[in-house]
């Protein structure tokens, strides 16, 4: 699968919840996540622009990998991802193979989210309140092939300036906590 997706600030989530409404999307399900991030033993994932998590969500385990991003605007990327249960009820046993194999634990993103669809649009927007950070949302969409990316794109700028969304946010959570950790 790739992800094509868009992140941007939000001031007013009121607003923003009303918006959401206003253009039929359906509230889907609220989580909780903590996202422990990973850095390669032998290559450096800020300069491929990789990333490589063990996501707990809701206390369900899942191992996720992003490829590098393709060149342009809005993040597009593959991602690879599937849960660790049962086998692996809380991820511990993952944990420990990656330390073993050279992996070592970067940082930890905890937010709360909120899921709601945009089922014509094959659109998912997600309200993050993200801890240290603040309030984003994630407007995304799961294409299977390259030629599919711009109609993506297409569809999450119209449901930008549908839900009046100015504040584009290019960076990560994991760079943003990274680059506060630094400051």
């Amino acid at each position: 699968m790739l992800e094509v997706e868009q992140k941007f600030r939000v001031d007013e989530e009121a607003k923003l919840l009303s918006c959401l409404e206003a253009i039929g999307a359906v509230a889907d399900t609220t989580e909780i996540h903590e996202d422990i991030y990973y850095a390669h033993p032998a290559r450096d994932f800020r300069q491929t622009t990789e990333a490589l998590r063990i996501r707990v969500v809701n206390g369900v385990p899942m191992i996720t990998y992003k490829g590098p991003k393709l060149p342009g605007s809005m993040k597009v990327r593959k991602e690879l991802e599937w849960r660790l249960d049962p086998g692996d009820p809380c991820g511990r046993q993952t944990m420990e193979m990656l330390d073993l194999l050279g992996f070592k634990p970067v940082a930890t993103v905890r937010k709360s989210r909120n899921v709601f669809r945009l089922s014509e649009s094959h659109l998912t927007v997600a309200v993050d309140n993200v801890e240290r950070l603040g309030l984003f949302a994630e407007i995304e969409c799961l294409v299977s092939e390259v030629p599919e990316i711009d109609g993506a794109k297409k569809r999450i700028q119209q449901a930008q300036l549908q839900l009046g969304l100015e504040k584009k946010e290019k960076r990560s959570y994991l760079g943003m906590l990274l680059e506060l950790s630094e400051s």
